[in-house]
């Protein structure tokens, strides 16, 4: 496939993309993928007849095949009408391209139903004064995302020049992330990987499980202490799927220590003193036991190499002191 000329794609121009062998990709990820959109505006613009597949309107669900002629047009960008707010965000690095950043556990990374505020988004519009709008009105800059309970490093694109290399870099698993997890009970091995593809839930629309038809999705987990009732894990990502670590930490009967979605009341399960140990523990925890600790990546722009790391934010840390003493 040839790759899409080189112009901004939010300057209001026309873009070709011509197939030159087949896909397994359908239309909608395709054009998020070789144009750097996000899906939703992907989706969006093939909804509203601005893609063509020699020369006919088709569906997000079309799958493109060789000889296909992709035509994209991609209207003038419009100012975000996100309101900047003062919301304490730690910023680790910054340049005129990107920015690195701590998000705290609770915080929503971006505007969405039921959060049209207080958000990551909000907060960064204020910190750094502008972000890339290639992510789409409600997801501007952000090119990963951390689940609103997870607290850690993220880096985000000022301009869409960083955005576009940093998008890149994920697609070809060039940017490395790190977790530290606590998971309920203790892991059969010491070292090893979890292989299973991530899809949406049937029944629970908001959750997600593993799905042979979902999307492949890979992560690696080394233990590194082991406690009464729980065990500390670093993690470290092959794919970024949603609800990744949590899922597939739950799959192998061992979920994430406090996390309401796959792992309420999991604690209660043990019983005896090992019971009243993992209470107490996840008591000390307060909130999902997943920090996004590592992150590094060469620069979009520069070439740079960076890297960052993040300790346990309170109350995980003193959780993880009180586990240490008391196993």
């Amino acid at each position: 496939m040839s790759p899409p000329d080189s112009g901004p794609t939010d300057a209001g121009e026309r873009r070709l993309i011509e197939v030159e062998e087949a896909v397994s990709d359908r239309l909608d990820r395709l054009l998020s993928e070789r144009l750097a959109l996000s899906r939703t505006r992907a989706a969006r613009l093939i909804a509203d007849g601005r893609v063509t597949v020699n020369d006919r309107v088709t569906r997000k669900r079309y799958l493109p095949r060789a000889g296909d002629r992709i035509e994209v047009e991609l209207p003038p960008a419009t100012p975000t009408r996100l309101e900047p707010e003062a919301i304490p965000v730690r910023i680790r690095y910054e340049d005129e391209h990107l920015a690195v950043v701590e998000k705290p556990a609770g915080l929503v990374v971006h505007p969405a139903p039921g959060h049209p505020r207080g958000t990551l988004v909000n907060a960064l519009l204020f910190h750094l004064g502008r972000l890339s709008d290639i992510g789409g009105d409600r997801r501007p800059g952000i090119v990963h995302r951390l689940d609103r309970d997870t607290s850690g490093l993220m880096v985000v694109a000022k301009r869409d020049e960083a955005y576009r290399g940093l998008s890149a870099g994920l697609r070809r698993r060039e940017i490395e992330r790190g977790y530290l997890a606590a998971a309920w009970g203790h892991l059969q091995e010491e070292r090893f990987t979890v292989d299973r593809p991530i899809g949406r839930d049937r029944q629970h629309r908001k959750r997600m499980a593993i799905r042979e038809d979902g999307r492949p999705a890979i992560t690696h987990f080394k233990r590194l202490e082991r406690w009464n009732a729980a065990d500390l894990v670093a993690v470290r990502l092959g794919t970024g799927r949603t609800h990744q670590v949590r899922v597939h930490l739950r799959s192998v009967g061992h979920p994430v220590v406090a996390d309401p979605v796959y792992a309420a009341g999991w604690e209660r399960g043990f019983g005896g003193a090992g019971g009243r140990w993992a209470e107490a523990f996840g008591r000390r925890a307060g909130r999902l036991f997943l920090h996004a600790a590592k992150l590094a990546f060469s620069h979009p722009v520069t070439g740079e190499r960076l890297s960052f790391s993040s300790s346990l934010p309170s109350p995980l840390l003193e959780a993880v002191e009180w586990a240490r003493s008391t196993s």
